[in-house]
């Protein structure tokens, strides 16, 4: 079987990479076809998702099992002003991987976000929900997860939030960092979502892929929070002396809105090959624990 991630030195890529290669994540084992695969890892230097041509050349020469569409225009505030930018990766990328993987009958496993939705309620939005994104980068992740849709028969769009991991930049290495050099830090108390670890994210896409339960799937951490929760738990498992204090978004304005309420509810995994995902404050101290004695944060 061959695998095709794009996205490779990003979070979740490399992270698909890292848990193949051990061939376990910290919640088991992977399945033996998994172990046994030839695994083609591209960044956005080797390979273009934005050039159809391209795209289609790559795919028609190594004709992949399973294509994992891990990459991503991510900048939330830059997409704002660079919309073109975010469109030909979030949207048009997605597109030409859904019609390359439909010529050669690939399947695709596509990862969205949850800034497709609204960012209003107060109850965690089921894969059913109607999407309404606010932002550029959710505009453009929600054409990508439609192109997706409309043009491969065999798809998997995997939707997680506030995803943090052990390669690249997220909050939880920023809260580490900034705690360390600072007495104070002022945190958002009034945007509540859920924190996914990319350990936890990569072992379901990865489950999810071998099977033939096409379709839309949320995979997120279990429970919820707010930034502000969030950072303190960081705070108190990484033994840092710093005060985490409340603040309002209207206190700690951005150049785009970001969701007031974004929390996911896993209902497809647990209608299908089952939700093993961790809570998030599980998944976050074994994360520390796992981080805190490096010097890469």
């Amino acid at each position: 079987m061959k695998i095709l991630i794009t996205g490779a030195r990003g979070q979740v890529g490399s992270q698909l990479i890292d848990i193949i290669n051990r061939g376990k994540s910290e919640l088991g084992d992977i399945s033996q076809r998994i172990k046994e695969s030839e695994i083609i890892g591209f960044g956005s230097k080797d390979l273009n998702i934005a050039d159809s041509k391209s795209v289609n050349e790559t795919l028609n020469k190594i004709k992949p099992d399973i294509v994992i569409n891990a990459a991503a225009y991510t900048n939330v505030n830059g997409a704002e002003s660079n919309e073109e930018a975010a469109f030909k990766v979030n949207a048009l990328g997605a597109r030409n991987l859904a019609i390359a993987c439909e010529k050669i009958e690939s399947k695709l496993v596509h990862i969205s976000t949850d800034y497709v939705f609204s960012g209003e309620g107060s109850i965690p939005f089921r894969e059913y929900d109607l999407t309404n994104p606010q932002s550029v980068y959710g505009k453009t992740k929600n054409m990508g997860d439609n192109y997706v849709r409309e043009l491969c028969g065999r798809y998997f769009i995997v939707r997680p939030s506030w995803v943090y991991g052990y390669n690249g930049k997220n909050f939880v290495y920023t809260i580490m960092k900034t705690a360390k050099e600072k007495e104070n830090i002022k945190v958002v108390m009034d945007q509540v979502g859920t924190p996914t670890n990319t350990e936890d994210l990569c072992h379901h896409i990865l489950k999810i892929m071998l099977t033939e339960e096409y379709g839309i799937y949320n995979c997120a951490g279990k429970g919820e929070c707010s930034w502000y929760d969030f950072a303190r738990k960081i705070v108190e498992f990484s033994k840092i002396d710093c005060k985490v204090k409340p603040c309002t978004t209207e206190e700690y304005p951005t150049p785009v809105k970001r969701p007031a309420y974004s929390s996911l509810d896993n209902m497809m995994l647990r209608c299908t090959i089952g939700d093993e995902m961790r809570s998030w404050e599980e998944a976050l101290k074994v994360f520390i624990d796992n981080v805190k004695d490096r010097s890469n944060f």
